[in-house]
């Protein structure tokens, strides 16, 4: 009987608790999840917000976004953000030279119309873009393409390693059309533009 007891009662004896190991455990833990996350939002996605009305109606002002940029190649109907340091395009009648002239300095968000090795022609009289000599469908603009600010003769081919951009406020837009930012190198198209996630009422995942 009392070898029976002294079982049951060794059998509920615990280890005291190591208070330190368990702290260490928890920082641990912390410092673990935040690498993680800074690893996340460093090389697969960063938070971007909006500054200025170049992409309405598709985004607005102040709208804040997730942009990915692991293994990221761009793509027409892309939103993108891009690094416009520098401005590229063609020197005289026969678009034969590219150049490179000053960017406006700053990041800019918009779309990309075409890549490398695709014709870009703009009817500005009627505000039809045409891609390859397709007029392209773009129920997402806010209104026609009127607006010619001179950096090309059309048509053009866009060269390889760079793409064709422009914003969907296509007459309140500093994009490709523009000798500031002209034809855009891939290597500075810093990401996709792929969900707004604030305001939190306009939640969407874009497309």
């Amino acid at each position: 009987m009392e070898e029976q007891q002294i079982e049951k009662i060794e059998e509920t004896v615990q280890e005291p608790k190591d208070t330190l190991g368990d702290f260490m455990e928890i920082c641990e833990s912390i410092i673990i999840s935040i690498f993680v996350v800074l690893l996340f939002f460093t090389f697969i996605c960063r938070p971007v917000t909006v500054d200025g009305s170049s992409m309405n109606p598709t985004l607005q002002n102040s709208d804040k976004l997730i942009m990915r940029t692991f293994f990221y190649t761009p793509k027409a109907g892309d939103i993108v953000i891009v690094e416009n340091d520098e401005s590229h395009y063609y020197s005289g009648d026969d678009n034969s030279e590219l150049v490179t002239g000053p960017g406006l300095d700053k990041r800019l968000i918009k779309r990309v119309i075409a890549t490398a090795g695709q014709k870009v022609d703009i009817d500005f009289e009627n505000g039809i873009v045409y891609v390859d000599d397709k007029a392209l469908s773009e129920s997402y603009i806010k209104e026609p393409t009127y607006l010619n600010t001179g950096a090309f003769d059309y048509p053009v081919t866009v060269p390889e390693g760079y793409v064709f951009v422009m914003g969907d406020n296509r007459n309140n837009s500093t994009d490709s059309r523009d000798p500031h930012v002209g034809f855009v190198k891939e290597e500075d198209v810093l990401g996709e533009a792929v969900l707004r996630f604030y305001p939190f009422e306009t939640f969407k995942v874009l497309d």
